[in-house]
């Protein structure tokens, strides 16, 4: 079966590859994904793991189908390295620093977005996050404040309308993993990490980590040293690293947290403990749909050239 398309958004993760068929008028026709992220590809395999992906899928208009992609598919490792936008940077200017893979003949043509980076007041990256960024722009026109979005490498900019001023990465994610499998905690969180005492573990986590965020690496021996002297079980210990990490996160961006309630673009269940912790340290979270807020920073790439 043959659909036609205005042209298709593409989110190319590390770990998966989404695509939608976008019409005329905006709406999504169609959604696919493939478990082909970039963490799994070749660089020549890129192009075949887009057909892939699209097969049966036909322009609505005589040319090429086209494909605009943001993600990891423009990082260094990836398909083509999209160079970066410097911070301070408007995000409407996106696709005008796209890169075009050579495709031969093929019928797609394909964009790939850059991400951003920053120099002034420490080096740093992002890549994917600048498009649910202007997204978020784009579905809340006006916007000035602080945005959070949690995952393995949680970013925190600063937002002014469709201008990213600046931003930081936290590590929090990954260092989670790493405690838990390669460190001596890891013998304090063998078991189910999922019972019913991880929700308490939690909450004295994260109080202890927007407490004294400065002590964070003296204050997770507390994992081990709980499971060997007060009884604490592999759930409650999973529980406190989650909240003390995630504490010392928000404890150490407390003072760039305005009034207003702090937008927060990830996975459901991660965003409910951000807004937890956030609600804890005195401030808010809203939750927001991370698709609805990809798909509409894609469309608004697309529309500042268009």
């Amino acid at each position: 079966m043959t659909e036609s398309v205005d042209w298709v958004a593409v989110d190319w993760g590390t770990s998966n590859l989404r695509g939608w068929g976008i019409a005329a008028d905006g709406s999504a026709v169609f959604e696919k994904t493939s478990p082909k992220g970039m963490g799994k590809l070749t660089r020549e395999e890129f192009p075949a793991a887009l057909a892939d992906l699209l097969e049966g899928v036909s322009p609505a208009r005589s040319g090429k189908l086209e494909v605009l992609i943001c993600g990891m598919a423009g990082a260094r490792q990836g398909w083509l390295e999209a160079p970066y936008l410097e911070a301070p940077t408007d995000l409407r200017g996106l696709l005008d620093g796209a890169v075009h893979p050579d495709m031969g003949d093929s019928p797609i043509r394909a964009s790939i977005l850059p991400g951003v980076c920053q120099k002034a007041g420490g080096d740093n990256v992002m890549r994917g996050e600048e498009t649910q960024l202007l997204g978020l722009a784009s579905l809340n026109p006006g916007y000035s404040g602080m945005v959070c979005m949690p995952g393995t490498h949680s970013k925190w900019a600063q937002l002014s309308g469709t201008r990213i001023e600046r931003f930081s990465t936290a590590m929090t994610g990954e260092m989670f993993e790493l405690l838990r499998t390669h460190s001596v905690l890891r013998h304090s969180l063998t078991g189910d990490l999922d019972g019913p005492g991880r929700a308490e573990g939690f909450k004295a986590g994260a109080e202890a980590g927007l407490a004294h965020p400065e002590q964070l690496l003296g204050t997770l021996f507390q994992v081990r040293a709980g499971s060997l002297l007060s009884g604490r079980q592999p759930d409650w210990c999973a529980g406190y690293l989650s909240g003390l990490l995630i504490g010392t996160e928000v404890g150490s961006n407390r003072h760039l947290i305005g009034d207003a309630a702090v937008p927060l673009i990830g996975a459901p269940a991660l965003c409910a403990l951000y807004a937890q912790v956030l609600e804890m340290a005195g401030a808010s979270g809203a939750p927001k749909d991370a698709t609805e807020i990809v798909l509409a920073g894609l469309k608004a790439a697309r529309s500042f050239a268009v």
